[in-house]
């Protein structure tokens, strides 16, 4: 009976911890919106981290003010737009 329990306590903390954060994912989802959050987070990280933003200025040879716009402007549309097939097969789940 330990074992049935702790089983169950795992699934309820693990659906718990999908629905309080976005980024966990959940059973429906698809490469496409797990690739996107995950190239999302990363953006976000930059922009939030002064010193990562810095480096990676100095990398591209550009301005941090413009590294911080050009991130944030990837993170509308961080992976494309979503495929044809993605659009079919997402229907059809």
């Amino acid at each position: 009976m330990g074992i049935a329990s702790d089983r169950f306590n795992i699934n309820s903390q693990l659906e718990h911890l999908q629905a309080k954060y976005v980024g966990t994912g959940h059973a429906d989802q698809n490469r496409f919106e797990w690739a996107v959050n995950i190239n999302r987070d990363s953006y976000a990280s930059y922009i939030g981290r002064h010193p990562m933003l810095a480096y990676i200025a100095i990398a591209e040879n550009e301005s941090i003010g413009r590294v911080r716009y050009n991130f944030m402007q990837k993170m509308l549309l961080p992976c494309g737009p979503l495929r044809r097939e993605m659009k079919i097969e997402a229907i059809l789940q």
